[in-house]
């Protein structure tokens, strides 16, 4: 039997794909055109300057409305610098962070702020009160953590989306839920398993943090690496694969492998895998990151 164009499954599905798309927010129930209430409020029109008049080869001129008083409008006069002294440009845009602009700046801030932290509270306390990294002033929450952090596992994502900004804990959507799934496979949940990301504040529209980004929060979550010291890492798709491992490989040619991770005076082991928002996208890819998770669940047991 076939399916109209608007039937239940079609409708859920393109709302799905919204939401991955990072639209979670609904404005109206109809479009407008917001150009035409412009000009229907404005009482302003431009019209042409009459044939033969001194501003007939110029630009238009505004006639104001009839019951108002009939002079041309008087533009902004533009203030030139002394002769032989250069223009100041404008400001630069800050954001309101109080952490230099430039990302080398804020990176070495943030390393000297997170050694001197001695536990997670302390931790998740500084990025509250961190105002280096401009993505705080898009996100709603930071997205600190979740599960148990006297675990010898720690999962590690890139960054929180829509339903992680809301909620303020990590792995809370769809991809959330198939990470649980994946871990009750091979016995594990997040009592047993502590979970987290690379960068702690959602990107707009759920797009992949940039290197400038990522390289400002490394030194939070390296941090949080020392604090929880765990035994076994696994990094959740490339970009958390890069940013621990240091590798350059794509995360089709990472995944599967070991990496040595350097915690205090100890080294650990660091999995890379897929992320489970990339599996969502990829189901057939499901059978790589089960081959992953076998790999995890030997090695915690001993027999890898």
């Amino acid at each position: 039997m076939s399916q109209g164009p608007d039937h239940p499954r079609d409708v859920i599905a393109e709302l799905d794909f919204h939401v991955e798309a990072g639209v979670d927010l609904c404005l109206d129930e109809r479009p407008h055109d917001r150009f035409s209430e412009i000009e229907e409020a404005s009482p302003w029109r431009p019209t042409p300057a009459r044939r033969g008049s001194p501003s007939s080869d110029s630009s238009l001129r505004v006639e104001p409305p009839s019951d108002g008083p009939q002079v041309d409008p008087v533009l902004p006069r533009r203030e030139l610098p002394p002769r032989g002294q250069a223009p100041v440009p404008p400001p630069a845009r800050t954001y309101g962070q109080s952490a230099s602009a430039k990302p080398g700046e804020a990176a070495g801030d943030a390393r000297a702020r997170a050694r001197d932290v001695a536990s997670l509270e302390e931790l998740e306390a500084l990025l509250a009160a961190f105002d280096g990294c401009p993505l705080k002033f898009t996100a709603k929450n930071l997205v600190f953590a979740d599960g148990n952090p006297a675990s010898k596992l720690m999962f590690i994502g890139e960054a929180p989306g829509a339903d992680e900004d809301r909620v303020g804990k990590p792995f809370m959507g769809r991809s959330g839920q198939l990470l649980d799934r994946m871990m009750a496979a091979i016995g594990l949940d997040r009592t047993k398993a502590y979970v987290t990301n690379i960068v702690p504040w959602r990107p707009p529209g759920n797009r992949n943090p940039t290197p400038q980004e990522v390289s400002i929060c490394k030194p939070f979550i390296e941090r949080q690496i020392e604090l929880a010291d765990p035994d076994v890492i696994v990094c959740l798709g490339s970009p958390a694969t890069q940013a621990i491992t240091g590798t350059k490989d794509g995360i089709l040619k990472a995944r599967g492998r070991f990496y040595p991770y350097r915690v205090g005076d100890r080294e650990v082991k660091a999995l890379a895998t897929l992320h489970p928002a990339y599996l969502l996208r990829q189901p057939l890819q499901k059978r790589l990151a089960w081959r992953d998770f076998r790999l995890l669940k030997a090695t915690l047991d001993g027999k890898a």
